[in-house]
């Protein structure tokens, strides 16, 4: 075989042929059938081999294509643009965290343990729950492992949600739930944007394994009923899981102080970029409850003592996992987001609590300030009456897709469209006011 101008090595395949007994390509692929087989050359490349100085100028030329975006995107839909300190990137650009897998020698992964532990103790103080695990991959897997959690403590199938739950989040849900025949049900919402209180309490009926309510919601709305959610499925046996952005925990209460069982979220906010999508880092918490502890999936990092009382990091109760466990374990997952769980212990140990505080106050402040001024303009009308926080939708007089090309074409990316006349905002501390102000002015155009 000639030597191809991309794969050098390809000069070497007689011989590895010769070394595994095989006479030829076509027999080392004899089992493919034939009629799926390509009988043509694929058209790639650029007709030529490339330098890497070439191939370099040729993916910037590509890339040049991308739109270049002149302020920070105001769409919402769950994940928003944040300020990631630079000290955030220093830490786990470090090659003892960058590198590092599951830490299954506890005796030479002390440090990753340790750092690991601090991110469930700065989380469990964040959401005021006790039992925090070392993150799983995202929001949607963190929901979905929450209701599987219910279905196996209850053995029920159906799992109370809003209808204004956040519908990526949902998809993972039903998707993992449908195997098992779990029912998810959407109950209605109010004038507010808030879940209807009254029909959550219609819909617990005697096979309801688990509730779960989002905070703030998909349209950014607050929910100002928790307690009264939390009270009525406790006394009828139902599991309660809040679905909370960290975030606003600077200035609503944590899941923990409405007595949830269960807190997932997303780390994305605390210290992660957009990243095209990823990866974030799932979030979850429960209660000081066995039942609850020995169902929840994921790795957990306990402190313990050595031989010697000195004190040391390992990874607890591992029985409940796939490595050991099988087919019987809580969960498939069998890893977690390390990387991403440090990112959020380093943003929020730059933060602190009064550091948490401010921020949700500012993005509270300015989300409020583009809605009052766009109203009072006569540009778009809040769709629902309720708070809000981070996040809302805007119903415009006129098709809205058309102001969403504009603001595409002046470098501005608008709110998620979620009808012909709506769209979904978000507006964060990386929104100063003169972007507000320019956006708001073009949409008036």
């Amino acid at each position: 075989m000639d030597r191809h101008p991309w794969l050098p090595n390809l000069g070497h395949v007689e011989e590895m042929l010769k070394n595994i007994g095989v006479s030829s390509i076509d027999e080392l692929f004899s089992d493919i059938p034939e009629e799926i087989l390509l009988k043509k050359e694929l058209n790639i490349g650029f007709g030529k081999p490339l330098s890497e100085y070439d191939i370099e100028r040729k993916v910037k030329e590509i890339s040049e294509r991308n739109l270049k975006l002149k302020f920070p995107p105001f769409t919402g839909g769950g994940v928003c643009p944040h300020y990631v300190p630079k000290a955030v990137k220093a830490i786990i650009g470090r090659s003892e965290f960058y590198t590092s897998y599951t830490p299954y020698q506890p005796e030479i992964n002390q440090g990753l343990l340790q750092s690991l532990f601090e991110y469930q103790s700065l989380m469990a103080e964040v959401l005021e729950m006790e039992v925090v695990n070392s993150s799983l991959y995202d929001w949607g897997t963190a929901l979905a492992e929450a209701g599987l959690m219910a279905y196996r403590l209850t053995g029920k199938k159906k799992i109370l949600v809003s209808d204004l739950t956040n519908p990526y989040h949902l998809e993972v849900l039903e998707t993992w739930s449908s195997g098992l025949g779990l029912d998810i049900i959407k109950i209605p919402h109010n004038t507010r944007g808030e879940i209807d209180l009254q029909k959550v309490e219609e819909f617990m009926t005697s096979d309801t394994a688990a509730v779960y309510v989002e905070q703030p919601n998909f349209y950014g709305i607050l929910e100002t009923e928790l307690e009264s959610i939390t009270d009525l499925a406790r006394k009828k046996g139902i599991i309660t899981i809040s679905g909370i952005k960290p975030i606003a925990l600077g200035i609503i209460k944590p899941p923990g102080e409405y007595d949830f069982d269960i807190a997932i979220g997303d780390g994305q906010e605390l210290g992660l970029p957009l990243n095209f999508g990823g990866p974030y880092v799932g979030i979850m918490a429960t209660k000081w409850d066995g039942k609850l502890v020995k169902q929840m999936p994921g790795r957990i990092v306990g402190i313990t003592e050595d031989e010697k009382g000195n004190k040391g990091y390992t990874l607890i109760l591992q029985t409940r996992e796939q490595f050991i466990r099988r087919e019987k374990a809580t969960s498939n997952i069998t890893t977690n987001e390390a990387l991403m769980a440090i990112a959020n212990a380093v943003y929020l140990s730059l933060l602190g609590k009064e550091g948490l505080k401010e921020l949700g106050n500012e993005i509270y402040r300015r989300g409020h300030y583009m809605v009052k001024k766009t109203e009072n303009l006569g540009i778009a009308k809040k769709e629902y009456s309720g708070d809000f926080f981070e996040e809302f939708l805007l119903t415009f007089n006129k098709d809205y897709m058309k102001i969403h090309e504009s603001l595409l074409r002046n470098g501005i990316h608008g709110g998620l469209p979620i009808e012909q006349n709506k769209a979904l905002f978000c507006v964060t501390e990386m929104h100063a006011r003169e972007m507000i102000d320019e956006v708001i002015s073009l949409m008036g155009e």
